[in-house]
């Protein structure tokens, strides 16, 4: 049976964030925080050119708290390091899945070659909610390179998914997940139709990044929409007008409150204060010692 669809919704003007990353906030936890738990935003930034520059584009050092961050790399490259000494650079393809929990501070900025050449940067940024127990688990980091992201073919030359989380007929996602998710990167041709399976009782959200879809036969949604469907039914019908590019996000519900202040999202209100004092009291850890650039502005 087809899901229900709950709602289209557009994505708002975009803005900087830093100075290398001009995003559109599909969803935030402010709005849509608990109808589509687990996940609480995902960010596009981009597709954007950039001229070549022998500065430095990003956002500086920044913490978070409660959530695991999952950056999805189409086009261009990112370097990455955090108050663990984790780090590197994830190109097209690449999927950094960063595990903040009990607190982290993260960098993020073009990597140096790319900065050098310039060109197109699009990626996503997602930020998945943790349970209550983990939230103050260890922070953790995974990189998941493009080539051992599984990528199964779609029947009738529909197209294919790539699986970064979760399974998808015989695939298995290379991502550690702390809840049951899904996170598929799905790519239909020009004139394709395909069904795809659903959990029952799951939440669902498609991100259309590129392209415009038919859903369900009721739905255009287009380029910067995201469609919300029920956690009822198992199966959901996708047409494609021309080629396109989006992201299936489906997991378990935490059922729990998400009360959040920017980069920190815990539980209860005390739980933000507290990190806001561990923040502000150095307990997030050090970054290790910046590189010779000049560093980009601060996320506000």
């Amino acid at each position: 049976m087809l899901k229900k669809i709950l709602g289209v919704y557009e994505a708002p003007r975009p803005h900087w964030v830093g100075n290398g990353f001009p995003v559109r906030s599909l969803f935030s936890y402010a709005d849509h925080g608990q109808a589509l738990s687990p996940f609480l935003l995902l960010d596009h930034a981009g597709p954007q050119h950039f001229q070549p520059t022998q500065g430095r584009r990003g956002v500086g050092t920044h913490p978070h708290r409660g959530f695991e961050t999952v950056t999805i790399v189409y086009e261009g490259e990112v370097a990455h390091r955090d108050s663990t000494g984790a780090g590197g650079t994830i190109g097209p393809g690449d999927v950094q899945w960063m595990t903040a929990a009990s607190g982290i501070l993260h960098e993020e900025f073009h990597s140096e070659a790319f900065a050098r050449t310039g060109g197109p940067l699009e990626m996503v940024q997602l930020w998945v909610n943790l349970p209550a127990r983990d939230k103050l688990s260890a922070p953790g980091y995974q990189t998941l390179r493009n080539a051992d992201i599984p990528r199964v073919a779609l029947p009738d030359g529909a197209g294919s998914v790539r699986v970064i989380a979760g399974d998808f007929a015989a695939a298995h996602g290379p991502a550690r997940t702390f809840t049951p998710i899904n996170a598929w990167d799905v790519r239909l041709n020009a004139g394709a139709s395909t069904e795809l399976q659903a959990q029952p009782g799951h939440t669902l959200a498609l991100v259309v990044l590129h392209g415009t879809v038919m859903v369900n036969g009721q739905e255009v949604v287009r380029a910067g929409q995201l469609v919300h469907l029920d956690r009822a039914a198992d199966s959901v019908h996708l047409e494609a007008n021309n080629e396109v590019t989006l992201l299936w996000l489906s997991g378990a519900p935490i059922d729990e409150p998400v009360v959040g202040h920017g980069p920190f999202v815990m539980n209860t209100a005390a739980e933000i204060e507290q990190a806001l004092d561990d923040f502000r009291s150095g307990r997030f850890g050090r970054m290790p010692v910046a590189p010779h650039h000049r560093d980009a502005a601060l996320p506000h």
